[in-house]
């Protein structure tokens, strides 16, 4: 199914303009080089970091910043909003009682974006 994603994972954004680092909490106590990821490392500003600026007209502060620019798309500094689980996981992986986040899994943003794993930050464990 792919790698065990931990803390210090590459994301990226499909409507972000820089990718940015997974933050995993130590609440598990789970370690392999990293504290392990679950698909309820979700949260913003705590597990997901910004992408540096955003793109997606779905965004209101890029839409009002492109309407005050006349139609022409304005980037705006990227807030995420995630607010369901990571999907799939793995589900017969579980730490405490969520399953693990591998590096197939992906994130849906509000305003519309794709949040995937660039790289999993855990080379050696393979589920």
């Amino acid at each position: 199914m792919g790698l065990i994603v931990t803390g210090g994972a590459s994301l990226q954004c499909s409507f972000g303009m820089a990718p940015s680092v997974l933050m995993v909490l130590p609440a598990n106590k789970v370690m392999v080089s990293q504290f392990v990821a679950t698909i309820m490392d979700n949260k913003p500003f705590v597990n997901i970091m910004p992408f540096g600026m955003c793109t997606t007209p779905s965004n209101p502060t890029v839409a009002a910043a492109t309407a005050a620019a006349l139609g022409v798309l304005t980037p705006m500094p990227c807030v995420p909003v995630t607010v369901a689980p990571w999907v799939p996981g793995y589900p017969t992986v579980l730490v405490g009682v969520f399953p693990v986040l591998t590096d197939s899994s992906i994130l849906m943003c509000m305003w519309g974006g794709v949040i995937k794993v660039n790289f999993a930050a855990q080379v050696k464990a393979q589920v």
